[in-house]
């Protein structure tokens, strides 16, 4: 009899629970509120017509965000009592069919390959919380710090940054050791200290900026029009797709949904546990904290000192690494003796939102390792820290070859948006919205709308999908001039950056090997998606073989 069938009754779950609902909402919501909330955010506010991005921001919250969260919440819990805390065996349970376990696969992938390049990005906020205390950039400005520090400042695919790779080290270990310690002491812990003081931090300097005015040292512009740019509606910039897409692709980053964490954080409830409040409240404090203090430092404190267009302008892209690493520490220094706590403080927060993510990243390879292959938590916490640090050191030595974006577009987001979409496709049509609904209500407190039965099963798959394909056939220019060209005959203009263009090449000039025989970025980003797909097919047969012994197991007990 195949396992993937449930059984009349689940078996008794595991001991391993979270210590309190503080320290529970605390750990999720530190999964959620990540670097995005305070870098991503505000530039593609600040891209796509700052107030006008918040309506459609808000519309895929409550449509795809606040749904997804709690099918997530949902699947995790009901897993959890079958003695599943990653997601392949979670979705072995919800249907009668084998395959559903592999789409579980990539809630394993997901959290292992975005750890990589994760825990790199977060070493350089702590790094620079040492810079900023000792002065570092008092003598040498940060936008020709930063680039020596990653090793960029040469001609090359390749670096070997002494100093970064030690500090992604020490910040991996800081991780792997965290996970070790389990639900309580560890990941619930860590919660309890870095949020508080993430939320700290975020309104002293929000508050510190926001006091800015023309007479102080610096200031050409008011930090209140960069504030009010944030929230200001322009609505004229509803009418362009490309603001409706980059606010519901904002909404994917903003609560770590589709990556698998949240599932396996779930997982450690108890049946009855409320999850339909746990899971709104963690969704309303990543809320808070990026739309709030997101909104409220780095936009207005660079609109005061270089002023709105300048702002616009060094958010091309839509990351904001470039205000948060290259020109806030050198703002920073108009604040006299404040400056080096300021910086501090500044990329305190970035840490604190950077390891309360991490952390909840390796939680499900150590969980997965622990219910199908019985490995200690320890041995599985170093089985995570060693696999990271090689996929890492990829990152971090082909950074300048491009790898780091190859692992964050196709593990970062590519990745998210797909495993949303049949996540919710099962949940709804395969599990059932009747099934998935009374286990969404199951014990809880907060009584939903129960128009989001309909929500669940139609809007939120459309709203994923539209998502999906946005991505995939985002154009080079305007999506009028696309659809001018594709009906003159001049066929589709794919964007260097969407899925199709990446795939294609689009705009990449050379091959794998230049004039000089030497290799191109090309040959990087071809080899970094092979090494990705490698990792993928390997998770996929260790989850063939947990399963396979697990039928085995089975099997010789019925006889």
């Amino acid at each position: 009899m195949s396992s993937d069938l449930p059984p009349a009754a689940p078996p008794k779950p595991k001991s391993e629970r979270w210590g309190t609902r503080v320290g529970l909402v605390l750990a999720v919501a530190g999964n959620a509120v990540g670097l995005g909330n305070f870098l991503r955010f505000p530039a593609q506010a600040a891209q796509n017509g700052g107030g006008a991005f918040l309506l459609p921001y808000l519309i895929a919250f409550v449509l795809m965000g606040l749904p997804i969260l709690w099918v997530e919440w949902a699947i995790g819990r009901h897993g959890g009592q079958y003695g599943h805390h990653s997601s392949p065996g979670m979705f072995a349970r919800l249907g009668r069919s084998s395959w559903l376990k592999y789409v579980g696969v990539f809630g394993l992938f997901t959290n292992l390959t975005v750890a990589a390049y994760y825990c790199y990005i977060e070493s350089w906020t702590l790094a620079y919380v040492y810079h900023s205390l000792v002065g570092t950039f008092a003598e040498t400005p940060a936008t020709e710090f930063f680039p020596a520090y990653l090793g960029t400042t040469a001609a090359s695919i390749t670096s070997v940054p002494v100093e970064a790779f030690a500090w992604f080290i020490v910040t991996l270990g800081l991780n792997t050791w965290l996970l070790s310690r389990g639900l309580v002491k560890g990941i619930e812990m860590a919660a309890k200290i870095g949020m508080p003081l993430l939320l700290g931090f975020g309104a002293v300097l929000a508050i510190k900026g926001l006091m800015l005015g023309p007479g102080d040292p610096g200031v050409v512009q008011s930090p209140m029009v960069g504030l009010n740019f944030v929230w200001e509606p322009q609505l004229a910039g509803l009418s362009n797709p490309s603001t409706w897409l980059a606010a519901a692709g904002q909404v994917f980053f903003t609560l770590s949904v589709g990556m698998g964490s949240i599932h396996c954080y779930a997982a450690y409830l108890r049946e009855k546990d409320d999850i339909a409040l746990n899971a709104t409240s963690a969704g309303a404090v990543n809320e808070f904290v990026e739309v709030i203090l997101g909104g409220s430092i780095l936009i207005p404190i660079a609109t005061a000192y270089l002023g709105l267009q300048a702002v616009q302008a060094a958010t091309a892209g839509g990351s904001g690494f470039g205000l948060g690493f290259l020109t806030l520490p050198t703002l920073f220094g108009q604040w006299g003796w404040f400056a080096p706590i300021a910086g501090a403080m500044w990329f305190g927060l970035l840490f604190f939102a950077g390891i309360t993510s991490s952390l909840a990243m390796g939680q499900p390879v150590l969980a997965f390792l622990q219910d199908e292959f019985a490995v200690r938590r320890d041995r599985a916490a170093l089985c995570f820290g060693a696999a990271t640090l090689l996929l890492g050191s990829m990152a971090v030595i082909l950074y300048p070859g491009g790898a780091f974006d190859e692992f964050d577009f196709w593990t970062g987001t590519f990745s998210l948006i797909v495993f949303a979409l049949a996540e919710v496709l099962i949940f709804g049509w395969i599990f059932g919205i009747d099934r998935g609904w009374a286990e969404i209500t199951k014990g809880a407190d907060l009584r939903l709308p129960t128009l989001y039965r309909l929500v669940i099963k139609y809007v939120t798959p459309l709203f994923i999908l539209l998502v999906l394909v946005g991505a995939m056939i985002q154009p080079s220019a305007s999506w009028g001039e696309a659809f001018a060209q594709l009906f003159g005959g001049q066929g589709w203009p794919f964007a260097p950056g969407s899925v199709i263009g990446k795939i294609l090449h689009v705009g990449d000039k050379e091959g794998w090997f230049n004039a000089a025989g030497g290799v191109t970025p090309v040959f990087v980003k071809d080899l970094t998606r092979i090494v990705l797909l490698t990792v993928f097919a390997s998770i996929a047969a260790l989850v063939w073989k947990a399963f396979q012994g697990r039928n085995l197991a089975s099997a010789g007990g019925e006889k």
